[in-house]
C-alpha cells in the first residue's frame, strides 16, 4: 500500500498526535512515538498486551469509568465501522516511575476503524490528546468538583446515549417495514419452461441500507426479458420507488422493440417519478430460437455471460447513463451476443460486487472468476455459492439482487 517514495511507517512515527492501533480484541499492535511520550510507556510495555491490562481503572477511585466509557466507545466503532469521537474522560494513570501513584489525568479520544478489504475492522486506530495541563491553566475544578464535572459529562454521554437507542429502535422498524414492502413487490419467478432460473435478494446490514435493488424475468412468445435496477436512495421511499420502476420496466419491455428502447420508456417516465433520479438499470432479452442475447444498460453494472468451457464476456457495448442523467431524453445503444446452450447469464447490483476502497474490476473480476469456476452448479446453487464466497463475513453497507438463468 505504501505509494512510491513514501515511508508510511516513518509517517505514523512522525505523526504530531499521540495515535495507538489496537486489534479488534483491543490489543496494542503499535503506537507512535507521541503516544508513547503522553503515556509514559515504552513500546514493549504497550504492544502484545491488551488496553485495559496496560491502562486500568485506578483501584483507589471506585467511581472511575475510564475503562468502561472507552471500552463502550471501541465496542461501537467495532459495531458500527465508523469513527466514534469521545466526551472528555478523566482517565487516572499509574505513574511508571513510581508505582501504585496514579496521576489525575484527563483526555479526549477519538477511535477510528481501519477496514480490510472485505469491509471488516482490522484494526482500531485510537488517537488521544492528553488535555489536564490545558484544563488546569483554565482553572478547572480539582477533587471533589472535578469529580462532579465528570460526573456531569457522564450523565450528558448517557442522555446522548439514550438518545441514539430510540433512533436505533424507529430505523429497526422502518427497515422491518422497507423489508416487507420489498419482499412484497420482489416475488419468486414463474417457471421458465425447461429452462432454469434463481433469483436472490440480501438486505445490507446497515440499518437502513435496504431497499432499492430489483429484478424482474417476463415470458414472451420465444423470448425472455431479464432485467435488474437500482434505486439511488434506500428504506421505504426507495422500496415505493423501486415498485413504480419495476413495473413501469416490465410494461415496457412487453411491446417495445427491444431492451433499449424498453430502457428510452423508463427514462420518460422516471422523469415524473420522486426519487427515481440517477436510478441504473440494465434489461437483456433472450432470443430462444435465435441463441441471440439483446442487452442495453442505463449506468448499471454489466451482465456476464459464462460460456460451457468457462470464458466469460462482460456484456458492456451498450452501456448509456443511469435513467434522468441527461437534461433531455435521447435514444439508448443496444447490442447483441450470440450464447450456446449451458450458458449461464448473471445479472446483479453493486452491492454484490462493491467493496469500500477497491477498485470495481477488482469485484468485477471476482465474480468472473467464481462464476466460471461454478458455473456447472444449478443456478439455485450457484446462487448460494456466489452469495456466499462474495459477501464479507460482515455484511455488505449495500443491498444486493441476482439472477442466474442456464440458457
Amino acid at each position: 500500500m505504501n505509494g512510491p517514495g513514501i515511508d508510511y511507517e516513518a509517517v505514523f512515527q512522525a505523526l504530531p498526535g499521540a495515535v495507538a492501533l489496537l486489534t479488534p480484541d483491543l490489543v496494542y499492535a503499535d503506537a507512535n512515538e507521541a503516544f508513547l511520550l503522553t503515556s509514559g510507556r515504552t513500546r514493549e510495555q504497550l504492544v502484545g498486551r491488551h488496553l485495559f491490562d496496560v491502562f486500568p481503572d485506578n483501584p483507589g477511585d471506585p467511581s472511575a469509568t475510564g475503562v468502561r466509557n472507552l471500552r463502550a466507545s471501541l465496542e461501537r466503532v467495532l459495531a458500527t465501522r465508523e469513527r466514534d469521537t469521545m466526551a472528555l474522560q478523566r482517565y487516572d494513570v499509574e505513574s511508571p516511575d513510581r508505582p501504585g501513584h496514579w496521576e489525575e489525568r484527563y483526555w479526549s479520544p477519538v477511535n477510528t476503524p481501519v477496514l480490510a478489504p472485505d469491509g471488516s475492522v482490522a484494526l482500531l486506530l485510537h488517537r488521544v490528546e492528553e488535555v489536564t495541563e490545558l484544563l488546569q491553566a483554565r482553572g478547572a475544578p480539582g477533587g471533589d468538583q472535578a469529580r462532579a464535572l465528570e460526573s456531569e459529562l457522564y450523565t450528558r454521554a448517557r442522555e446522548l446515549q439514550a438518545v441514539n437507542e430510540l433512533l436505533r429502535r424507529a430505523h429497526a422498524q422502518e427497515r422491518e417495514v422497507a423489508l416487507h414492502l420489498q419482499k412484497a413487490m420482489l416475488p419468486p419467478p414463474r417457471p421458465l419452461g425447461h429452462h432454469h432460473a434463481a433469483v436472490r435478494y440480501r438486505p445490507a446490514t446497515e440499518a437502513l441500507n435496504v431497499c432499492g435493488d430489483w429484478y424482474d424475468l417476463v415470458e414472451l412468445p420465444g423470448r425472455t426479458a431479464v432485467a435488474v435496477g437500482d434505486v439511488v436512495g434506500h428504506g421505504l421511499r426507495a422500496a415505493g420507488v423501486m415498485g413504480l420502476l419495476r413495473s413501469a420496466l416490465s410494461a415496457a419491455c412487453r411491446v417495445a422493440a427491444g431492451p433499449a428502447q424498453a430502457l428510452e420508456v423508463l427514462d420518460l417516465y422516471s422523469r415524473d417519478v420522486a426519487g427515481a433520479e440517477s436510478t441504473t438499470a440494465v434489461s437483456v432479452v433472450i432470443d430462444w430460437r435465435s441463441r441471440v442475447l439483446t442487452y442495453s444498460s442505463a449506468g448499471h453494472p454489466p451482465p456476464l455471460l459464462c460460456r460451457p468451457d468457462g470464458t466469460v464476456e462482460f456484456l458492456d457495448r451498450a452501456t448509456d447513463p443511469p435513467l434522468g442523467a441527461r437534461p433531455d431524453a435521447a435514444p439508448r445503444p443496444q447490442a447483441e451476443t450470440a450464447f450456446t446452450d449451458g450458458s449461464v447469464l448473471a445479472l446483479y447490483t453493486d452491492g454484490l460486487v462493491e467493496r469500500r476502497r477497491e477498485d470495481i474490476d477488482t469485484g468485477l473480476n471476482r465474480l468472473a472468476e467464481a462464476l466460471a469456476r461454478h458455473r456447472t452448479d444449478l443456478p439455485e446453487a450457484l446462487a448460494d455459492t456466489l452469495l456466499t464466497e462474495l459477501t464479507p463475513p460482515a455484511g455488505t453497507t449495500d443491498d444486493t439482487a441476482l439472477v442466474l438463468l442456464r440458457l
